[in-house]
């Protein structure tokens, strides 16, 4: 690492700060300061001025309106007279002119010579013109100081007379200005002096500890965990060290840990039987496994920092930030017409704990005889459905004319057409369960959603089963009192409900208990469904939504099970917005859920 420059360090950008610091609040301080006592300066030179003013206008004022005799001085040395009498020290020349701009008088001695001319003063103008005072500071040209001018119309009656013009010397009050800014200057420098002093102590007990932790990040780069930094104090800066002194042992505890992590890891990746690749934030592939490599039938050398899109052979349906979003899983489909060859890629985003993606993992799984299978079962239902639901009808009206009497034979035939009917009826309900699931693969039905209150609608098929059913199982319901409104096809959730209950009335041993529980859960209404029975063991949980898949077979056969009812339920609640799964163990009975959307009016909830 480099060495820091003078100009660069803390230790000067510290007493650089202090310095603009002093700097700035003298500066705004001394501004404000010298422009408000400026201001207080001339509004109190003028106002002196104005009301001396005032006390000439009046005497001029009566000298103009005055009636005069043969004997009387005239106006032009009465007014002479009032002008000498004011003048100061202050008051460099003042003057009377009357509407027509002649000037009547002055009170400058060497100026005698300007009375009776025609005054070309602007000021004097718009002064008599609109009957109004006008000031304003200008520049002596004979001294070069600035004078104030005023020029106050004198008003009789309502009726303008003329004007007093007034030259005064407020370069006074400038000069007291100057000197007070010469004042603060002074200040400020010796302020910026010890500022310097104190900044250069001060920042040297913050630098210093500073130094020591910048060599000690130094040498843990280098992978040197055994130097402490030292601790000065017990303020912020000292627990600053104390605290990197503590990084350090956990530095130290994390490099051992990570660098065991990374070995297991790379024992797992390359035992691993599905493939794993790993991208960086911009989806260029920085790790590959064996298997992975394997799958995809390339060595390793062509795929390192490729674009994952590219190597996956998808760059065309999928950019890298549609596979950050990605939900599920694809399938990637390098089949040849001599051999099929699918594989099922599953993403998932490396995320800081900020949030911020980091990169791509992609699992890659052989899935090409799953797809086989799943072809061959969707091509027996379609060619079941077709092939027997005609001849399986018509057994079905034959025998059911023959049980209403066309039969000879009256002691087998009752029996024989009672378990003939009673296997066709099964067939019938097998291939109009294929066709359902066929219709629902094929997203080729309407669902005839309807708003309904769900406790009602859940309660009324409670009661139907509770009626009707011939074992003793006790029935329990912990329903909330709340009502919850559901948008659903009514028919075809009734369809669910009952396929649940049933199984749970099939398992259930005599004596036993059958739970029906709601509950609000993220904006969905949690159905629950519980029995007593025999339960399903644990790895199997899962699978009895499959279809075909029966958990007991010979006893689901002999009860009449086609093991698509579960199938068919988790269509129809995931076509409403919801999901459905089971909890259960072995022996200990086993529980359905499933969610749908709501809007709640009182919300409740079962224990």
């Amino acid at each position: 690492m480099q060495k820091v420059g003078f100009f660069k360090s803390i230790h000067v950008k510290i007493v650089l700060i202090y310095i603009l610091l002093i700097l700035l609040a003298m500066q705004i301080i001394g501004l404000y300061f010298a422009r408000e006592l400026e201001q207080t300066l001339k509004e109190s030179f003028t106002t002196s001025i104005k009301e001396r003013v005032n006390l000439v206008e009046y005497s001029v004022r009566e000298e103009l309106i005055k009636p005069r005799g043969e004997e009387d001085p005239t106006v032009e040395q009465s007014l002479r007279t009032v002008l000498y009498s004011i003048r100061s020290v202050d008051i460099n020349e003042i003057r009377v002119i009357d509407t027509n701009f002649r000037i009547l008088a002055t009170s400058e001695t060497n100026n005698q010579s300007i009375v009776g001319q025609r005054s070309t003063n602007d000021l004097v103008k718009q002064s008599i013109s609109s009957e109004t005072p006008f000031d304003t500071i200008s520049l002596d040209r004979q001294s070069g100081d600035r004078i104030w001018v005023l020029s106050s119309p004198i008003m009789d009656k309502g009726k303008i007379l003329g004007t007093i013009y007034l030259e005064s010397n407020i370069e006074s009050v400038f000069k007291q200005m100057n000197e007070i800014n010469r004042i603060l200057a002074g200040g400020t420098a010796l302020s910026l002096v010890i500022t310097v002093i104190l900044g250069a102590l001060i920042a040297q007990t913050i630098t210093r500890p500073i130094s020591d932790m910048r060599r000690q990040a130094q040498s843990m780069a280098k992978g040197n965990f055994s130097r402490k930094v030292r601790v000065y104090g017990n303020d912020e800066i000292g627990q600053l060290a104390i605290a990197f002194n503590h990084l350090t042992n956990r530095l130290q505890e994390a490099q051992s840990t990570t660098e065991g992590e990374r070995r297991k890891l790379a024992s797992v990746l390359s035992n691993m039987t599905d493939g794993v690749i790993a991208t960086d934030r911009k989806g260029r592939i920085i790790l590959i496994n064996d298997p992975a490599l394997r799958l995809l039938r390339v060595p390793s050398e062509m795929v390192i920092h490729r674009p994952i899109s590219s190597v996956l052979g998808i760059d065309l349906q999928f950019a890298f930030e549609d596979l950050i979003h990605m939900k599920d899983s694809i399938n990637l489909d390098f089949s040849t017409p001599d051999r099929p060859y699918i594989l099922r890629a599953n993403f998932s985003v490396i995320q800081k704990e900020t949030g911020f993606v980091n990169g791509l993992i992609t699992v890659l799984h052989d899935n090409t005889e799953q797809e086989k299978i799943d072809m061959e079962r969707r091509e027996f239902v379609a060619n079941v459905s077709h092939e027997l639901r005609t001849p399986l009808t018509t057994m079905r009206s034959y025998l059911e004319a023959l049980a209403d009497g066309a039969w000879q034979d009256q002691d087998l035939a009752p029996s024989f057409l009672n378990v003939t009917q009673t296997e066709t009826e099964r067939m019938i309900r097998l291939v109009n369960d294929l066709l359902q699931l066929s219709k629902m693969d094929s997203r080729s039905y309407d669902l005839n959603r309807e708003f309904v209150e769900f406790n009602k609608f859940f309660n009324r098929i409670i009661d139907r089963f509770e009626m009707s059913k011939s074992q003793q199982v006790h029935f329990q319901r912990l329903l909330p009192d709340a009502q919850f409104f559901v948008e659903i096809d009514t028919d075809k959730l009734t369809q669910v409900i009952d396929n649940i209950i049933s199984n749970a009335l099939k398992y259930s041993p005599d004596g036993g208990n059958i739970r029906f529980g709601i509950i609000v859960q993220g904006g969905f209404l949690k159905v629950m469904v519980s029995d007593d029975g025999m339960g399903i063991p644990k790895e199997n949980v899962e699978r009895i939504f499959d279809r075909f898949y029966r958990v007991d077979r010979a006893r689901a056969r002999s009860m009449g099970g086609s093991g698509l009812g579960l199938a068919i339920a988790r269509e129809m609640i995931e076509a409403h917005g919801g999901a459905i799964w089971a909890e259960s163990e072995e022996g200990h009975g086993t529980t359905v859920f499933f969610t749908l959307p709501f809007e709640l009016d009182e919300a409740g909830e079962w224990d």
